[in-house]
């Protein structure tokens, strides 16, 4: 295993894991106010009493549906985010799961919940 990275480095990487989890809790808040709490009557714009069109159901199923996954997506992310936290705590954040070496600072930056160096990440995806 390569040197880990210092306290300082430790320090600015959970301020940027700290701030992508903002970024997601905001996401997920937003997502919540503006599909899942109204009523499909309410999400379409219809306040009227009259009936909904076919299409008009299929359309508004198919946004929430969309909203459910993007917010399961966001959940996935926060739990590799607090993932990176706990490593940070025990001083081994930035060294991959697979090969124990360093995980480059710029990877870290773009993906701060990244487990894998970029060349382990490849050949997991090539399996």
């Amino acid at each position: 295993m390569k040197k880990k990275y210092t306290k300082k480095d430790l320090k600015d990487f959970k301020k940027i894991v700290l701030k992508k989890k903002e970024e997601i809790l905001d996401e997920i808040k937003h997502i919540s106010e503006n599909t899942l709490k109204k009523s499909q009557k309410e999400a379409s714009g219809d306040i009227s009493g009259y009936a909904y069109h076919m299409a008009d159901v299929a359309t508004d199923s198919y946004d929430r549906e969309f909203s459910l996954v993007l917010a399961s997506n966001e959940r996935e992310m926060l739990y590799a985010l607090d993932e990176a936290l706990k490593k940070i705590e025990e001083g081994i954040f930035g060294v991959c799961e697979d090969c124990k070496c360093i995980i480059a600072k710029n990877r870290l930056k773009a993906l701060p919940y990244a487990p894998l160096c970029v060349k382990c990440q490849s050949k997991r995806e090539k399996k």
